[in-house]
Order: C-alpha cells, then structure tokens, then sequence
C-alpha cells in the first residue's frame, strides 16, 4: 500500500510541469579524474535531493572553447553556443569573478524562489579562459563570484554545484549546511 502510494507521489511529481529545471552550461569539457568525479558526485547529490523538493531534473551542457585567434571573437562563439541551450524565459545566472559574493543561505533563497514563482528553467553559465560575453551578462538576473579570486571553469562547475546541492539541503532543513 505505502509503496503504491509513493509510487503515484513520484509519478505526480515526475509529470508535474510546473518544476523547475536546472541546467549548467559550461564551456570546456570535464576529463576523467578527480574533477569529474567530485562534479559527478554532486550532480547526483543535488539531482535525488532536488527532486523532491521541486526541482525537475539537472542537466550540464558542455560547450567546447572556442579557436578563434582573439578574445572578443571566442567570447561571441561561446555565447552563441551556450544560447542554444537555454529555454525561452529562463533566469539566467552568470557565474564570472565581477558577480556578488552570496552566502549560501542565499543562494538557496534565491532558488527556491524562482522555483515557488513558477520559473520553469533557471540556467547557470559558466564561460571559457575568457569569461562570458558582456551580452550574456547583461541578460542575467544574477551573477556570482566564488570569492574575488580567478577559479579555472573546471573548477567553478564542482564549486557550482556544490551549492546547487548545498541549496537544496538548505531548502529541505537537512544538517548538511551547518552555518
């Protein structure tokens, strides 16, 4: 009985299209190693915890770099790719070393917000060696910095999320975040 119970719950909440999807684009490719195992980690973290709190899947886009001889030419490239990946009436979030340092707490209040105001797509960017063209920034709602230090964008995707499944922890009253 309780089984077949859950079984509709999730079945209701996997069709449900009010959930909010949550997708990282990044350009640059994760190799093996402890990187890719660290970000799969997390990935799977938040991807289990998130959906039961509304949050419909997590999916990573990778982008390759670009080739092109000169920053502005590579940064247009990038942009260009990462916008096929995002969704008509998205909220976007660049991640770039000029954003808002924000406290976990935060960043957790502000998905969870998107998610209870119906965004169905929230997408995080994380651009190239060059960083995000100054148009895809101008369109985010939001950009973050972890730390006014520059981070390599292998790194930043692990850091990201970290705290995308720090958030939903967070969201869920789990003690996983201990501030």
């Amino acid at each position: 009985m309780l089984a077949s119970c859950a079984r509709k719950m999730r079945a209701v909440i996997e069709n449900a299209t009010w959930l909010m999807r949550v997708a990282v684009i990044v350009v640059g490719r994760l190799k093996q190693g402890p990187e890719r195992e660290l970000a799969d980690r997390y990935f799977e973290r938040f991807d289990e915890a998130g959906r039961k709190l509304g949050f419909r899947e997590l999916v990573v886009h990778e982008i390759p770099e670009s080739r092109a001889r000169d920053a502005a030419t590579r940064m247009a490239e990038e942009a260009a790719a990462i916008t096929t990946h995002i969704p008509e009436k998205s909220i976007l979030v660049a991640l770039d070393e000029r954003g808002q340092n924000l406290e976990s707490t935060v960043f957790a209040r502000n998905l969870g917000r998107w998610r209870d105001e119906g965004a169905g797509h929230t997408c995080f960017m994380i651009g190239g060696a060059d960083g995000l063209s100054p148009e895809l920034r101008r369109k985010a709602k939001l950009a973050i910095a972890f730390g006014s230090a520059t981070w390599p964008h292998q790194m930043v995707r692990v850091m990201l999320l970290e705290q995308l499944y720090r958030a939903a922890t967070i969201l869920a009253g789990h003690p996983y975040h201990r501030a």
